[in-house]
This record gives structure tokens, sequence and C-alpha cells, in this order.
């Protein structure tokens, strides 16, 4: 089972994937948090990662893609893989669905927190307040939600041409709630969750 949880920027997805992968039992596979950890590791694709990020340079979907499918070959994903950041954008939903088919998987769900623009705001700048951290500023925010609304929100209409299940959910009050909402929504679709 590949789920792709989606959403704006503060609308929760770093939380949420985290606790939906634990209550799925399956890993939870965030892309930046890899690139990191395949740096540290010093592996091949680590080697290839670091002289980009360590000059501001984007790195590749390619590279990108074929660390999630090592990642996915390990053997805790047996049942599947939650991911967080990504795809976030069409480029990479083909590079991604191109790569899961060769593995004989597809995505089967995507999960998307719906969060209006103000309450996100809001976030964004509470968060700022505790976690300092430096793409919180209003400004920045501004940027990254015009982002969004031009390159990741296709990736939804692009898994609905695809007739892959979607999922809305409010991403609205308590973190627990929350959680609840979006494992109901999942079994509700009609994925199979691997077994307990």
């Amino acid at each position: 089972m590949i789920v792709v949880l989606f959403g704006p920027p503060g609308s929760g997805k770093g939380t949420q994937s985290i606790r939906v992968a634990r209550h799925l039992r399956v890993p939870h596979v965030a892309t930046g948090d890899m690139l990191r950890a395949e740096v540290a590791r010093g592996s091949a694709l680590g080697r290839e990662a670091e002289p980009l990020m360590s000059t501001g340079r984007l790195v590749p979907d390619d590279l990108i893609v074929r660390m999630i499918g090592a990642r996915i070959n390990e053997p805790d994903a047996a049942g599947g893989a939650l991911l967080d950041g990504f795809p976030r954008t069409v480029p990479q939903a083909k590079a991604l669905d191109a790569m899961l088919g060769a593995r004989s998987l597809r995505v089967d769900v995507v999960v998307s927190l719906r969060v209006d623009d103000d309450e996100l705001r809001r976030r964004v700048l509470d968060r700022a307040k505790i976690e300092g951290r430096a793409d919180d500023t209003p400004e920045a925010f501004e940027q990254r939600l015009r982002t969004y609304g031009v390159e990741t929100a296709p990736v939804l209409d692009y898994y609905r041409g695809m007739g892959t299940r979607i999922v809305e959910v409010d991403g609205v009050g308590e973190i627990e709630n929350i959680t609840r909402r979006i494992t109901v929504a999942i079994a509700a679709s009609g994925t199979v969750v691997p077994a307990k």
C-alpha cells in the first residue's frame, strides 16, 4: 500500500504523516529526511546528492525517485510506505508512477489535507515563533503558498485523471482527531491496510 499525504505548507503533513504511518505500520518516507540520511551514510545516492545539496541546488527528480525506490525495497516497506513531501509536481508524480509500475506497485490513495489559507498563515507564524524556521516568515510563506498553487496543487488533478483514490480530510482541529479522520478515510477508501 503506497499512500501519499498531500497538502499546502502548514497543513500538518509532517506531523500527521508520522502518526498515520505508525498506525498503518508502514515506513514514513520523507524525502528531505531521506536525502540527509543518505548523505550521512555516505551511500552512492548520498554521494551523488551531497554536492548539489551543499551548494543549495535542487536534487533532480530522478535521484529522489531512485532514493524512494531504494527505500521501498527495504524489508520494513514490504507492506508499503507513506510518502510525505513527494511528489510536489506533476513530472515528479509521473516519475514516481513509472518507478512504482516497474515494481508492480502504484499509489493506492492520496490523502489531501484541507486547511483554509488564514489558518495556514496562523499556523506558520506560530511555528516561526516556536521553532524559528527561516522559511516561516510571512513573505516566504506567501511565496510557498503561491508555488503550491501553481506547481503542487495540479498533482491532485493528475491523480484524479489517473483514477487514483483521493480522500479529502479536514485538517483543522486537535492533532489526534485529524489522525483519526485520516485513518478512517483511508479505511473507507477501500485501500487494503497491512495486517497488524
